[in-house]
């Protein structure tokens, strides 16, 4: 299916109101480590069939950025319940990544 793309628009409806997980990535085009997670958040976003996968281009949705406190990229948050419940700075594996989810 392959990751969703998050504006402040549909945020709500797609993280906050969710009935499963959702796993956001915030990220930036500039930014390298966030380059290199990339491939990885799509290729969970087609395997995963228990939870979202979405992403949040801080430069786009700078209103987001700031309500969930992100200073730094990439930051991987998982949602549950409407809650902020994980989150994660800077670049990690496939791996460390599924555990969030866990």
């Amino acid at each position: 299916m392959g990751a969703i793309h998050l504006t402040k628009d549909n945020f709500k409806e797609e993280v906050l109101e969710s009935k499963i997980p959702v796993l956001v990535d915030f990220w930036a085009a500039w930014c390298g480590p966030c380059q290199m997670v990339a491939p990885i958040i799509e290729e969970i976003a087609e395997e995963v069939t228990d939870a979202k996968i979405a992403k949040v281009d801080v430069d786009e949705q700078p209103e987001l950025a700031r309500e969930y406190k992100v200073m730094s990229i990439p930051t991987l948050m998982v949602f549950k319940e409407g809650q902020a419940v994980k989150r994660e700075l800077g670049a990690r594996q496939k791996e460390a990544i599924l555990e969030m989810l866990r």
